[in-house]
């Protein structure tokens, strides 16, 4: 009995022993297979993890360049500060050292960097980054004047940088912190410019310590792609120094832009938004009055405000602001009407100093309350009449006028590949009025976009087509090889070759005796169009309405090659605010640079070469009688300064431009040139024969810049060459500008 029960538990006890083993074995056996089959991929990353410390080395971002290859746009060597406190563990005093020589060194927090440097495990810690080269040598000397083999590391960086500071700041953007693209062209190319990272692959131990430099492996960043620009730099120095000039002049209160543009590619030769900022320092606000005034706001309001005041400053006027062209878009209205054959350059129109386009509306006054009286339509063209353009709007009918206007690339996106670019604000079609339709004919409904208005005059230059606007003409990668190119794209013909003709005609004699003659230079064949418009439902900054003075011209008339576009917001200075008067001058100036560089020849009439200036002749050498003699067969007066023989010096210099008549300052003793000095008059604000008086009287030789066909008209000086109280020697030749101030729109 004893026997068998003993069997029984034996028998049961090696039951429960096979379950238990093969119920051990089966959780053993699915653990294994969860960990190695199901799990297998999550703990390899685990591990690697665990025993490999990653560190990303930035790519170098790709330059933006003018198209000559200047660099606009790079980036310049910085270094991260690396502490490796692994190999100090050992040597307190030298530990010490290190801290007190990099705190020093960088400005940091002796304790903070004590406590990373005691951390001995680690053989990889950050403690700056963005250090500049000044400073890598001063680490650099400190390690070599301290026997510093080991402990402190300097690892190559980038940090973005602008060579001209604020020269085209509105289209090249900026980046952050991270080296991201934010704003202009740094954020529309961000993908190209960025370039693929690299890394530091550094080894763990069991311990988790880090492992030395053979257990490191780097992987090559791959820098970013190049931008070459349609942009020359040496028409942006021209653009943004007038327009400058400019909005001083003027008493600009809402910033100024202005676009040159190559009339048949498209391509966008300058582009500037003055004032802008520095992309160097892009969140500092550069209105001082501005900062000044946030500072005096609460505490809850400051960030908003600097904010906005911000995103003013950012702001590329040129593509993401709207305004009502005015008088320039005179251009389109009388394009339309040409080719539709709606009108001809004989058509008669007359003025009485107002018109009521419709029954029971208000009458619209001209520019010229008492009326231009019986005109054809060239020369309402030329006195910019509002009232006869009214009547060829309405001739023309609505929707030929919403047919052309779109056309014209007014009711869609330019696509200029630029961040923000807005849309115009246009009438709703299906209710548009007869009322909407005048106004609307001398610009005065709508709202478009400075890059909408000059592709549009684009296309009138050019022979009809409209085209597509760019700014990058090619990307290239960091082995030279050409990613992508822009290509001239035309997107479609907006009116014929014959009514591109006969308007560039009719706008070359606007520049030579009508509204546009503020803008027009000897030489070349101007051809443009004053704009001046009320900013209707805006509120108005300072006493008075608020107005936008501009001016859209080409050049040469009869074979265009650039178009400029210029435009003041809110202008309140001595010069009005008209467009002859406020923006027609700084056209006058750009172009008067600008076509001569990009290799335009002048072609002058008789009577402009009449009136041209003349050369100083080279006296250097002759004695006393000789050089008045070649002065006077020139046409010139020689001024003798000291009592030698022979001419040593002379101003203006041989073969410098000099007015006819002018006199040429002659020194015959060594010396006496750098101690005789005069000092420069305010020539502006006065007349002609008042400004000439005033240089004369100073020792000085006068050269004047008028528009054309002025000789009985008052003209009245805007600017000179050569800055009041500047101190130059006797004879210097000063420049100054004039216009003529008669209030055209």
């Amino acid at each position: 009995m004893a026997k068998g029960t003993t069997v029984r538990m034996w028998r049961r006890s090696l039951a429960v022993l096979i379950i238990l083993v093969v119920v051990g074995f089966g959780v053993l056996i699915a653990r294994l297979f969860q960990l190695q089959v199901v799990q297998s991929e999550e703990l390899k990353k685990a591990a690697v993890g665990n025993q490999l410390a990653s560190t990303t080395i930035n790519a170098q971002r790709g330059s933006i360049l003018d198209c000559n290859n200047k660099p606009l746009a790079e980036s310049a060597n910085v270094w991260t500060v690396v502490l490796e406190p692994v190999y100090l563990k050992d040597d307190a005093a030298m530990r010490e050292t290190v801290i007190t020589g990099l705190a020093s060194i960088l400005s940091l927090d002796e304790a903070d960097l004590r406590e990373k440097a005691e951390n001995t495990s680690s053989y990889y810690t950050i403690i700056q980054k963005r250090v500049e080269s000044d400073v890598k040598d001063q680490i650099l000397q400190f390690k070599e004047e301290n026997g510093i083999t080991s402990g402190i590391r300097l690892i190559e960086d980038y940090k973005r940088y602008y060579p001209y500071g604020n020269f085209l700041a509105s289209v090249l953007g900026f980046t952050g912190e991270d080296g991201q693209g934010l704003n202009g062209l740094e954020a529309q190319y961000d993908e190209y410019l960025t370039g693929t990272p690299g890394r530091l692959v550094t080894a763990k131990n069991a311990l988790g310590t880090d492992m030395p430099y053979d257990y490191e492996q780097m992987v090559e960043p791959k820098d970013g792609c190049d931008l070459i620009l349609t942009i020359d730099e040496v028409v942006q120095h021209f653009l943004e120094k007038y327009l400058e000039e400019g909005i001083e002049e003027n008493e600009v209160k809402n910033r100024a832009t202005a676009i040159v543009m190559d009339v048949d590619t498209g391509a966008i030769l300058g582009l500037a938004v003055k004032g802008d900022y520095d992309p160097n320092d892009p969140f500092t606000i550069v209105d001082e009055l501005k900062a000044a005034e946030i500072a005096t706001l609460p505490e809850d309001q400051q960030a908003e405000a600097r904010n906005e005041a911000l995103q003013y400053q950012w702001r590329n006027k040129a593509v993401s602001d709207t305004y009502q062209p005015g008088s320039v878009f005179k251009i389109i209205t009388a394009a339309m009407g040409l080719e539709e054959g709606v009108v001809n350059e004989e058509s008669s129109f007359y003025c009485s100093g107002s018109y009521k386009p419709v029954e029971n509306a208000q009458s619209i006054g001209c520019h010229v309350r008492t009326g231009h009286g019986q005109q054809t339509f060239l020369q309402a063209l030329c006195n910019s009449c509002n009232p006869a353009f009214m009547q060829l709007g309405l001739n023309i009918g609505i929707d030929r006028f919403n047919q052309y206007f779109g056309a014209f690339g007014f009711l869609q996106k330019t696509g200029i590949d630029l961040p923000g670019e807005s849309n115009s604000i246009y009438f709703n079609q299906d209710s548009m009025t007869q009322l909407d339709l005048a106004i609307g004919s001398f610009g005065q409904g709508e709202k478009v976009t400075p890059i909408q208005m000059i592709t549009a005059v684009a296309a009138v230059a050019n022979g009809g087509k409209l085209v597509q606007p760019h700014i990058v003409d090619k990307i290239v990668d960091s082995d030279g090889n050409i990613v992508k190119t822009a290509g001239d794209t035309v997107k479609r013909q907006v009116i014929s070759e014959e009514t591109s003709q006969r308007l560039c005609s009719m706008l070359e004699t606007n520049a030579i005796q009508g509204s546009g003659k503020n803008g027009y230079i000897p030489g070349y064949r101007v051809a443009g169009k004053t704009g001046t418009s009320e900013k209707i439902g805006e509120v108005a900054i300072g006493p008075g309405e608020d107005y936008i003075a501009s001016y859209c011209g080409f050049a040469p008339a009869d074979d265009p090659e650039v178009v400029m576009l210029v435009f003041y917001d809110t202008p309140k200075g001595p010069n009005g605010y008209y467009g002859s008067g406020v923006a027609a001058p700084t056209f006058r100036k750009v172009m008067e640079n600008v076509l001569p560089y990009l290799g335009v020849e002048r072609r002058y009439t008789d009577a402009e070469r009449a009136e041209l200036d003349t050369t100083a002749p080279n006296t250097i050498g002759n004695t006393v009688e000789e050089a008045q003699q070649k002065l006077s067969d020139a046409g010139l007066t020689a001024v003798v300064k000291g009592s030698g023989d022979t001419v040593l010096s002379q101003i203006p210099d041989p073969d410098a431009t000099i007015p006819k008549e002018g006199s040429v300052v002659l020194y015959t003793e060594e010396g006496i040139e750098e101690n005789e000095k005069v000092t420069v008059p305010n020539l502006v604000g006065l007349t002609l024969s008042q400004a000439n008086q005033q240089a004369v009287a100073a020792g000085l030789n006068f050269s004047i810049s008028a528009p054309a066909n002025s000789e009985d008209a008052v003209l009245t000086s805007v600017s000179q060459s050569i800055s009041e109280g500047t101190e130059v020697s006797p004879g210097t030749v000063i420049t100054v500008t004039f216009i003529q101030k008669d209030n055209v729109e």
